[in-house]
C-alpha cells in the first residue's frame, strides 16, 4: 500500500510558513505493515529523522500511531495521509538516568571530602555524618546499577532539553542543597548536636531500617522490570511483595530511606 506523509505545520494561527520541498512525499509499504514500518521508510526518506524524533498522526481525531502497534489498528490503508511532527533532538531515557543520579554522587563526594573549598574551615566529620554520607552514596551508586541491569524502559528517547529540567531536582536538592547543610561545621565532630545525634543504638535502628528500604525497594523494581520482556513495552499489573499493600511500593520504600536519613541527621 502506498501511504501519503505530510508534515504538521507548527505555525502559530494565521502566521503563514514556508513550506517544505520535500514534504508531502509517498512511501510503499506492505499491507501488514507497523507503525516501525512506516517511521523506518521515513526515515530512508528523511535521514534527519530518526524514528524516536517522528510523531505521527492519522485521521480526522489526529490519533497517535503508536510504535509497536500495526497501521490497521489505526484505519491507516492504501492512499490515506499520516502528519508528521519533528520531535527535535533526543537522548536516551537510560542516559537520562545516568546523568540524574551521577549529580548527586559528585556533589556528594566533592563536598565531603574536600570541606575547605565549601565552608571556612576543615570539617573533622561527627559519626553521624559519616553515617549519612554513606548511606546517601549508596543509595545513588544503587540507582545507577539498576538503570544499568534492572530497568526496562517503555519509551527510547526523551527530548534532549529536558535533561536538564529532570537533573535539576537531582542536582540542586538531592545533591548540592542537602551536602551542603549536611556536611557543614554545625554538626561536625566535637559539636554538641554531634554528640546528640551520633547515639551508638540510634544509629543501628536507623541504619537497619535504611537497609530494610533499600533491598524492599530494589525487590519491587525487580518486579516491575520481569512484568516486561525485553525489547517490549508491555505493562502488566504487578503482584507481590509490596504490590500486595499499596500501589507503588517503590516509592514508599524510597520515601522509608529519606525520612530514615531526614530522622537521623
Amino acid at each position: 500500500m502506498h501511504v501519503t506523509v505530510e508534515k504538521r505545520s507548527s505555525a502559530a494561527a494565521g502566521v503563514s510558513q514556508k513550506r517544505s520541498s520535500k514534504y508531502p512525499f509517498t512511501v510503499e509499504l506492505p499491507d501488514s505493515a507497523t507503525v516501525d514500518d512506516l517511521k523506518n521508510a521515513i526515515y530512508k526518506q528523511v535521514k534527519s529523522l530518526h524514528p524516536d524524533r517522528q510523531r505521527l498522526t492519522a485521521g480526522e481525531k489526529k490519533s497517535v500511531l503508536e510504535t509497536g502497534e500495526t497501521l490497521a489498528k489505526f484505519d491507516v490503508s492504501d492512499g490515506d495521509t499520516v502528519y508528521l511532527k519533528d520531535l527535535g533532538p533526543q537522548i536516551g531515557w537510560q542516559t537520562v538516568f545516568y546523568i540524574e543520579y551521577a549529580g548527586p554522587i559528585i556533589i556528594h563526594y566533592l563536598i565531603y571530602n574536600f570541606s575547605g573549598l565549601f565552608y571556612s574551615q576543615v570539617v573533622e566529620h561527627s559519626e553521624v555524618q559519616r553515617r549519612a554520607y554513606f548511606m546517601i552514596m549508596a543509595h545513588f551508586i544503587k540507582r545507577e546499577l539498576e538503570t544499568a541491569f534492572v530497568h526496562r524502559f517503555s519509551h527510547g528517547t526523551m527530548p534532549l532539553l529536558n535533561v536538564f529540567k529532570n537533573s535539576g531536582h537531582y542536582h540542586l536538592l538531592s545533591g548540592l542543597n542537602l551536602a551542603y547543610w549536611l556536611y557543614s561545621p554545625a554538626s561536625a565532630q566535637g559539636t554538641l548536636l554531634a554528640a546528640k545525634l551520633s547515639d551508638p543504638f540510634m544509629l543501628a535502628v536507623f541504619t537497619g531500617i535504611y537497609l530494610f528500604a533499600e533491598f524492599s525497594n530494589l525487590s519491587t523494581h525487580i518486579t516491575l522490570r520481569n512484568l516486561r520482556p525485553p525489547g517490549t513495552r508491555v505493562r502488566r499489573i504487578p503482584r507481590g511483595y509490596g504490590f500486595d499493600m499499596v500501589s507503588c511500593p517503590n516509592y514508599l520504600f524510597e520515601i522509608i530511606v529519606w525520612v530514615v536519613i531526614m530522622a537521623m541527621t
